[in-house]
Parts: C-alpha cells; sequence; structure tokens
C-alpha cells in the first residue's frame, strides 16, 4: 500500500472516530467505487462538474482523469484539513466548505448549472431538514438532462431520489468498505 493511501486512511479513520456522523465511514472509497461512481458520466460533455463530501480525493483523482476538455470543477469539503489538503493536491479546483450554498458558489464563479454532480455525502446522517437543502441545491444546480452520481451505505435515499430527479440505476460495489450502493439519476 502507497503512503498516500495510508495517510489518507489514517486520516480518514481519525475523524470518523471524532465525527462519525459528518464523515460516515472508517475508510475512504476504494478504487472500485470511484470508478463505479465516475464511469456513468458522459466526460466529454462535462464543462462543469461539482463534487461532495470529497474527502481525501478518492474520486476526485478520476474525476480529474477522466476530464476531456478544461472545466469547472468545485470540490466541497466540510472538514478543514482534508479541504486544505485537496486545495494543496487541486490548486487549479475550487475548494469550498459547504455544499448547502452549491448554487450560491457556482453562480458567483459565473456557472449557471453544472453537467454533473458527483456525491460521497452521507446523507442519511443529516437531519431530514439538512438533507432536503442539500437535495434542494443539487437539483436546483443540475442543467436539465445532468447527472447526480451518489454513493450510500444503504437503500434509504431511494425513494427521496426518486421523488426529485430520475433515478437510472443503482450499482451495488460489494468491494468497497463498507459495501455501498451507487445511484445514478438524471434531471428531467
Amino acid at each position: 500500500m502507497c503512503l498516500v493511501a495510508v495517510s489518507s486512511s489514517l486520516l480518514f479513520l481519525k475523524k470518523f472516530i471524532y465525527n462519525p456522523g459528518q464523515i460516515g465511514s472508517v475508510f475512504p472509497s476504494s478504487m472500485l467505487l470511484a470508478k463505479a461512481m465516475t464511469d456513468p458520466i458522459p466526460w466529454e460533455q462535462v464543462q462543469a462538474v461539482a463534487e461532495l463530501g470529497s474527502g481525501t480525493g478518492a474520486i476526485t483523482r478520476l474525476i480529474e482523469s477522466n476530464l476531456c476538455q478544461p472545466a469547472d470543477v468545485f470540490l466541497f469539503e466540510k472538514d478543514d484539513v482534508m479541504r486544505a489538503n485537496l486545495q494543496r493536491q487541486y490548486a487549479h479546483f475550487k475548494c469550498c466548505s459547504n455544499a448547502s450554498q452549491l448554487l450560491n458558489v457556482i453562480q458567483q464563479n459565473g456557472i449557471k448549472q453544472l453537467d454533473c454532480i458527483i456525491s460521497g455525502l452521507p446523507f442519511f446522517n443529516f437531519p431530514k431538514q439538512q438533507r432536503d437543502v442539500l437535495m434542494d441545491q443539487i437539483v436546483r444546480s443540475l442543467k436539465p438532462g445532468g447527472y447526480f452520481v451518489a454513493f450510500q451505505y444503504s437503500l434509504q435515499m431511494k425513494k427521496q431520489l426518486n421523488d426529485m430527479l430520475e433515478l437510472e440505476s443503482i450499482k451495488f460495489v460489494p468491494l468497497n468498505i463498507p459495501p455501498a450502493f451507487v445511484y445514478i439519476c438524471r434531471k428531467t
């Protein structure tokens, strides 16, 4: 295991111990999960993308490598240490702290709507009101036909996602720790 992966795993574990409601897992996302999150997106069409809950950058690395053209990339991470690490590693992306301000942030940066939003936020750890605000921001920030891809450790978000977006499919990633469900949705 490389040094970066070990330090990311230790940072994730430490943050989980001190604030499990905000982190959601003991381990960062696996490469298999990151691929399941990024594979459904038509990257040749992406000019603006946001990642919510960027953590240690496990999915961010694939976002960067999949971009086919210059794009506006917004990384949202609430944890100060993780956000500072992301800012150092991805200085060419915009790092932000509060996904509840998604629409304001993109519009302040001259973007009307996003082509896709990728989320690692632990939605069901949040109070319903916060979850509703986040979902409203996501729907309002996506362009028609835009993708919302999120992973969760349960199927509890299925109804809310299906009510607000077109839920195209759910993929199960059993080799992630813990196993995860990837929701692939589009704004109609």
